[in-house]
Formats: structure tokens, C-alpha cells, sequence
């Protein structure tokens, strides 16, 4: 197992940003059911928070289970 980096986000910021992507995708769903976007609203409200938020909850996810924090 590689050493945990002396640099970057703390384990505490990484559970913040697994919980704030979570909700932040969990806003993004409940916009889409209430008022369904059409035309070029969709990059907008879909594909960019979704590759925002889906991107930081990975990110957060894979460096949580490796240990990868340094703390």
C-alpha cells in the first residue's frame, strides 16, 4: 500500500465532499422531477453538476478506501 500523501484534502473534508456531491446530485434528481428541463437547459442542469458532483463523490469515495489523506 503507497504512503498517504502529506498534502490534500483531510479524511474529515473528503467525507464533507462525499456528502455535499451527494446532495448536490440529490438537488440535481429532485429539479429534474419537479421541472424536466428541455433543449439547451440540459448541459446546464444535467451533464455539468452531474460531472461536477459525480466526479468530487468518486474522487472522494476511491481516496477514502485507499487511505489516501494525511490524517
Amino acid at each position: 500500500m503507497p504512503e498517504p500523501r502529506p498534502y490534500g484534502p483531510t479524511r474529515g473534508e473528503l467525507w464533507f465532499w462525499l456528502a455535499a456531491s451527494g446532495g448536490g446530485l440529490a438537488m440535481m434528481a429532485t429539479a429534474m422531477i419537479l421541472r424536466p428541463p428541455s433543449g439547451p437547459a440540459l448541459v446546464e442542469v444535467l451533464l455539468l453538476p452531474g460531472l461536477l458532483f459525480g466526479w468530487l463523490g468518486a474522487r472522494s469515495v476511491v481516496r477514502l478506501i485507499r487511505r489516501d489523506h494525511p490524517d
